[in-house]
């Protein structure tokens, strides 16, 4: 079915620009790159599958017209803020806590996670974020027509395209970071490095969470 049958408009334009939002640095890409890096491909796609998850929740939330209540209730929104903004900081200071193990030069920096607890930890950074629901919001309207017969339907098809997108580039992001950490031969030194200097950057996101209000 065309997309104006959704009562869409400008999908190519759409598409585009989703894809150049998913590249832009963020919380979720730092996840993934970290698990990529320190446990392999595999790690990495199961984060970004948490990811994908989280974002499911936000699409059929604003289509709903849940996530207007975040917009418009400052306490909702603070509520969502925090809880999300203690999740990364609580991830961050599992990372800056990394060690190396004395006489285990092969040892890894961080021990390897079960793949259902990787989801999980994508699936909750994604899924706290105010702002991604706040972006679904601003974003995907803009490219519904007004006289649409079904508003909330083609708000989930455009969320859905937008999140097949995101994945494709997770997913080839995990694989990539796997590739690059093999290559260079990432050894425990260096990946301890990594998981702290992530664990700083979460540091500075789950603030920058905190801090941030409603637009």
């Amino acid at each position: 079915m065309p997309a104006h049958a959704f009562g869409i408009h400008d999908l190519g334009l759409f598409v585009v620009s989703g894809l150049l939002l998913n590249i832009m640095p963020g919380p979720d890409s730092l996840l993934i790159m970290t698990r990529s890096a320190t446990q392999g491909w595999r790690a990495g796609s199961a984060a970004a599958l948490g990811i994908g998850a989280g974002t499911l929740v936000h699409i059929l939330a604003a289509a709903l017209g849940l996530s207007a209540l975040l917009a418009t209730s400052a306490a909702a929104f603070t509520a969502v803020k925090l809880a999300g903004a203690a999740y990364i900081l609580y991830m961050a200071l599992g990372l800056l806590r990394s060690r190396r193990r004395d006489g285990a030069a092969a040892a890894p920096a961080v021990p390897p996670l079960p793949y259902r607890k990787i989801f999980a930890q994508g699936f909750l950074t994604n899924v706290l974020n105010p702002k991604v629901a706040l972006f679904f919001l601003a974003f995907v309207p803009q490219f519904i027509d007004a006289g649409a017969p079904d508003k909330a339907l083609a708000f989930v098809v455009l969320g859905c395209i937008f999140n097949i997108n995101g994945m494709l580039w997770c997913h080839g992001l995990a694989v990539f970071t796997a590739q690059a950490s093999r290559r260079i031969k990432l050894n425990p030194s260096v990946a301890l490095w990594l998981n702290r200097a992530t664990g700083g950057l979460f540091v500075w996101l789950g603030v920058k969470l905190a801090l941030s209000k409603p637009s």
